[in-house]
């Protein structure tokens, strides 16, 4: 549908295609933005490489969450049309046609742009029918050591069933026939995780270049594999080769739900077993397998063939991050160290009595998530006035501080207590192993609420004082994770202010304990109220623009799919009041329509920093944008995040930090070099840096690097 068709008459008021933009169309849009990375040549060379990886790697993750729950509820008999107007089957028809044309992108990219550009910056990936025989023996010699031991070839006739090919694997399917004979045979191959993508070639010249840079030439692993079969298939011909990948679900279904179980951990654990023996959702191939191969292939797996992709380019696009990696800091965007929080520079001063003077906001990875909310914790975890420590996991590193504070306080004889969300997709395995480790140091671990998942980001630590007990907190919009926090902007609060921390201590009973329902004097937590209370904030702006006073609704988040809050901006703006959304991800809302939202707009930022946090501002009849009402959490306007989890939201009440949150937007807001608009029919434009803008200036050198250069002389 084109903006004219948009825009020719005003839309219904019920729900469907002219005012909600289908949630997996509008995610691919997501990852072709992902994919534009790859594309900009102003990027450097290796980080093009890294996004052509993630673009990928998101597509994996796409496969086994949405595809595999749309294909399982097709087979389950749902034929409604949803709100966007499609039905399963049409938006699984859509979804592919839409796939099938960005891995095609995707391999235009690699194979004309990108590979050249490595090859001319001394970064070669050589095909091995491309050597010379010098290299090709060296090679092979290699194979001989270092493959061929961990490689498994695995028959397929009556005496050996087809095998089972896990999740994501990267195989060879092998014909081969007997001397004699012309019956052939079949054989699988798997590609072992075990050893390099991307072989180096033994004896290549790798002298470094005028400027001090080394030089690298690799060949493929799949390809030397190839060329070394009859290694694994003495005595027999290789009749036909032929690469393949399968995706499975992660969309198990299983009789009993998570409300209905007795032990989760064992729930869990035994939901992973079952997740790998899941149904196979796609199957790659290259552009021309071998007939034979595809179809015995696609047979054993049981899928139909608009479940097959045949593309061209590597097998494997996610093996590019050994090539992202590479020793080349000329090739890579310059390293970011994050900075101290200023108010905590001093590390020769106790991060309690900073926070009990005011409320410090953070946001990472400008400033560093280790001087700050990992200090938090580790301090605690050894303060011997410290008396408890409470903190929500959801996702973290495999070798978190986290657990080893939590642990050391334990062993300390501190009260500690966990809640670690045993549930969150496809960190399950870690989930539960830190679970089992906290349990054994003497952590008291908790699972979260029955039926809901867990994911507020809170610790609370409570520490003896000369006035009593006094209780801190850190409320944040993104995980416990050091790794992604050098990688995902997002905020936090250090708090002391006892209203905020006496409704962190009641979330807690409420995870740990039976509370029901329990009353928050300022913390906004979902199920419960944070529904509620964002009609209420958006109703508010409705009725002052409608009195004629300034309103103003700005929102930062990840993704917009719930329908009740897109139909309450849709009312704020017919009531006039101008709606920004910085929405990174999928959006179903349709901006710009006449007569339905011609005063909202949707913005989306993709580059250097995944764009994670989520900030929440409401004029309230101030025209100041630093007044009204401002709150970050760790929501998105997702009907799961508002119905199906536990989430917690913070009002923002220290005045410099509401000014730095309105600085914040108006930089991303500002931004021409990362942002893209959202057009009414769901597609996006790229916008381009205004031609009078300053060098400096964040129109043309983006958000990113307008946030470092603050970071860096604040």
């Amino acid at each position: 549908m084109t903006q004219t068709d948009l825009n020719a008459t005003p839309p219904s008021d019920a729900l469907g295609p002219d005012r909600f933009v289908n949630r997996d169309t509008s995610w691919l849009e997501f990852n072709r933005r992902v994919l534009a990375q790859a594309f900009d040549r102003e990027q450097p060379l290796l980080e093009r490489v890294k996004f052509l990886a993630i673009f990928s790697n998101n597509l994996d993750e796409f496969y086994m969450k949405r595809v595999g729950y749309m294909l399982r509820d097709l087979q389950a008999g749902n034929r409604r049309a949803g709100p966007d107007g499609m039905t399963r089957a049409e938006a699984l028809a859509a979804t592919r046609e839409l796939v099938t044309d960005l891995q095609s992108q995707q391999s235009d990219c690699y194979q004309n742009d990108v590979l050249p550009a490595l090859h001319d910056a001394g970064i070669r990936i050589h095909t091995y029918a491309g050597l010379t025989e010098e290299h090709q023996a060296s090679l092979n010699a290699w194979f001989m050591r270092n493959a061929l031991p961990v490689l498994t070839p695995l028959a397929v006739d009556p005496g050996h069933p087809f095998p089972f090919v896990s999740n994501l694997s990267e195989n060879l399917g092998v014909l081969v026939t007997r001397p004699g004979t012309a019956e052939r045979h079949f054989a699988r191959v798997k590609i072992p995780d075990v050893l390099p993508r991307f072989v180096p070639l033994p004896d290549a010249d790798s002298r470094p270049d005028e400027l001090g840079m080394p030089s690298f030439d690799f060949v493929p692993l799949d390809e030397l594999i190839t060329a070394n079969l009859g290694a694994m298939f003495p005595g027999m011909t290789i009749a036909a080769v032929a690469p393949f990948r399968v995706t499975r679900s992660a969309a198990i279904e299983r009789e009993d739900s998570d409300d209905e179980v007795e032990d989760l951990l064992e729930y869990v654990e035994e939901e992973l077993h079952l997740r790998r023996f899941a149904d196979a959702v796609r199957l790659e191939m290259g552009p021309n397998p071998d007939p034979t191969i595809s179809e015995l292939v696609r047979e054993e797996l049981k899928l139909s063939e608009r479940e097959v992709y045949r593309r061209e380019g590597p097998m494997e696009y996610t093996d590019l991050f050994q090539i992202a990696s590479l020793p080349r800091p000329d090739l890579k965007e310059e390293p970011w160290t994050p900075v101290a929080p200023r108010a905590l520079a001093d590390e020769e001063r106790s991060i309690f009595s900073v926070m009990r003077e005011r409320d410090v906001l953070l946001h990472h990875p400008y400033e560093s998530f280790e001087h700050s909310v990992e200090r938090f914790v580790d301090e605690a975890s050894r303060d011997p006035n410290v008396l408890a420590i409470k903190q929500t996991i959801y996702r973290t590193s495999r070798d978190s501080p986290f657990v080893a504070s939590l642990i050391r306080a334990a062993e300390a004889g501190k009260a500690v207590a966990c809640l670690v969300e045993l549930r969150a997709r496809f960190d399950e395995a870690r989930n539960v192993t830190f679970a089992r480790q906290l349990e054994q140091a003497g952590v008291h671990v908790a699972y979260g609420v029955v039926g809901l998942k867990t994911h507020c980001k809170c610790s609370l630590v409570v520490r003896r004082e000369d006035e009593g007990l006094r209780t801190y907190a850190h409320i944040g919009t993104g995980n416990y994770h050091p790794a992604t926090a050098q990688l995902y902007t997002d905020l936090g609060l250090l708090t002391a202010d006892p209203t905020l921390t006496g409704d962190v201590v009641r979330i807690f009973n409420e995870l740990t304990g039976h509370a029901h329902k329990p009353a928050y004097d300022r913390l906004v937590v979902a199920p419960h109220a944070m529904r509620s209370r964002f009609e209420e904030l958006i109703d508010r702006e409705i009725q002052h623009a409608s009195a004629g006073k300034p309103s103003r609704i700005v929102a930062k988040i990840n993704s917009l799919e719930d329908r009740k809050i897109t139909q309450r901006l849709y009312k704020a703006s017919q009531a006039g009041v101008p709606v920004t959304l910085v929405v990174r991800g999928f959006c179903c809302l349709r901006p710009g329509v006449m007569g339905l939202s011609e005063n909202i707009r949707v913005i989306s930022i993709v580059g250097r920093f995944l764009e994670h946090s989520r900030i929440f501002h409401f004029a309230n009849a101030s025209a100041d944008p630093a007044q009204g009402g401002w709150y970050i959490g760790s929501a998105d306007w997702m009907y799961r995040n508002l119905n199906n989890r536990v989430e917690a939201m913070t009002p923002i009440l220290d005045g410099d930090a509401r000014t730095r949150l309105a600085g914040l937007l108006d930089a991303q807001l500002r931004d021409h070099r990362y942002a893209w608009d959202m057009n009414p029919d769901g597609s996006y434009t790229a916008r381009t840096p205004p031609t009078d803008a300053a060098s400096d200036a964040p129109e043309r050198i983006g958000l990113f690097e307008t946030l470092m250069r603050e970071a860096s002389t604040s």
